[in-house]
């Protein structure tokens, strides 16, 4: 590790983690630390890579405090390991997460690979991917005997033959771009070769489509981390250390995590000094009171950036393809029935409903102050409220997040630095 005092915050798919993780923490403020700078890293990383990740990320923090300022560090490792391999993904690597799902991912590693030119092989494969992210067959998200539930997404209850024909579109149309895979593409994913005309050429977008059925796996999963893990956590930490001033930073759905770990502090708790967002994979409408496009209803996280002492700092890059084509994809193809038909004709366009925090920063939150990074680095972060800053100057795809620019971010915004 780069840094110390260094910690590791664990938690499992349901939030739950070993006990005695928040003394732990509470404990590094009797040892004279005054800042707790908490990094959650995003989707599909192991728990190795995600030390790694943090260790690099938090690597040029020292050389940035001011004097006198005592940091600790800690990183958040959370189940988001879903695919390995390179330059083809190894879909079997979903069992380590989903073990009880084998059978299920056997079946679906199978058609992948023989790509049946058959309409029935798709929709197997649309039936799988239900049983795998536990979607009941015409399932709609819409409340129920139990009340709301999150929007299921289209492509998991549509018909799987126009589904995977939008994902080979939009791949093909994405073909060529230099773009580090993230939330939406994934690792190593693109345009297959080898595939011929008609319905066996879908089978390029149907291996899109097992990989957004486990970004909407992981999308669920991130913000319950966040909501019943860190934010209950950071609440006992806040008791036994009152003074211990915590600043959030997550990556990808790292950065869904910690926004929703807000939402999960206990009642009249505020630890949380400040928040930094670096390509955050959740939508950019979260703090707003209301939505542009439908004003009776409000973002998730409303309002909740009124829970943060100081600034909650979106990091933006136009750079970010996976953000910027397969995330809106998505977005649009969930809990609408008529989206499916409409996303063909959307697909490249810059329809503002589905976009993400990380592809152009806070949006319809009233206040919020845009920054050029130059501009940031020059004269720093506003004390607070929402502020998105474009570091498309710097970060030229998804992952490019280990830059010391960005760590000066962070910096400015804790208020830490020189």
């Amino acid at each position: 590790m780069s840094v110390e005092p260094y910690r590791e915050i664990t938690f499992d798919k349901e939030g739950d983690g070993p006990a005695g993780q928040p003394a732990a923490l509470a404990a590094l403020a009797r040892q004279g630390v005054t800042d707790l700078v908490v990094f959650a890293h995003g989707w599909n990383s192991s728990p190795a890579g995600a030390t790694r990740l943090c260790s690099d990320f938090f690597e040029p923090f020292p050389g940035l405090l001011a004097p006198g300022v005592e940091a600790g560090y800690a990183g958040v490792i959370w189940p988001s390991m879903m695919f390995t391999g390179e330059p083809v993904p190894d879909y079997r690597a979903l069992v380590t997460v989903l073990p009880e799902k084998e059978p299920v991912l056997d079946r679906l590693t199978g058609l992948l690979v023989t790509a049946p030119a058959d309409e029935a092989a798709f929709a197997e494969f649309g039936a799988l991917l239900r049983e795998l992210t536990d979607v009941a067959a015409g399932e709609d998200g819409r409340a129920g005997a139990a009340g709301p539930r999150e929007p299921v997404p289209e492509f998991l209850v549509g018909d799987l033959v126009e589904v995977c024909a939008l994902f080979t579109e939009a791949l093909e149309a994405d073909a060529g771009r230099p773009e580090d895979p993230g939330p939406g593409a994934g690792q190593g994913s693109g345009p297959a070769e080898g595939f011929g005309e008609g319905l066996k050429r879908y089978w390029k977008g149907a291996r899109e489509v097992l990989r957004q059925a486990t970004y909407y796996v992981m999308k669920k999963r991130a913000g319950h981390v966040g909501e019943f893990g860190l934010g209950p956590l950071l609440g006992e930490v806040a008791r036994a250390a009152p003074r211990l001033r915590v600043h959030l930073v997550g990556h990808s759905m790292g950065a869904r995590l910690v926004a929703y770990a807000l939402k999960g502090l206990p009642s009249g708790a505020r630890p949380v000094a400040s928040v930094t967002l670096l390509q955050g994979a959740f939508s950019h409408y979260a703090f707003a009171a209301r939505l542009p496009h439908d004003s009776g209803r409000p973002g998730a996280l409303r309002d909740l950036q009124n829970r943060v002492r100081g600034p909650v700092v979106a990091c933006y890059s136009r750079h970010d393809t996976a953000l910027g084509v397969f995330y809106p994809l998505a977005s649009r193809l969930a809990g609408d029935s008529a989206s499916l038909t409409r996303a063909a004709g959307l697909l490249g366009s810059d329809d503002p409903r589905w976009a993400a925090i990380g592809h152009d920063g806070v949006q319809a939150v009233p206040g919020t102050v845009v920054r050029p990074l130059a501009t940031v680095l020059r004269e720093g972060v506003p004390a607070s409220g929402c502020v998105s800053v474009d570091t498309a100057d710097v970060v030229r795809s998804h992952s490019d997040i280990c830059r010391a620019e960005l760590a000066r971010v962070v910096v400015s915004a804790t208020r830490t630095g020189r």
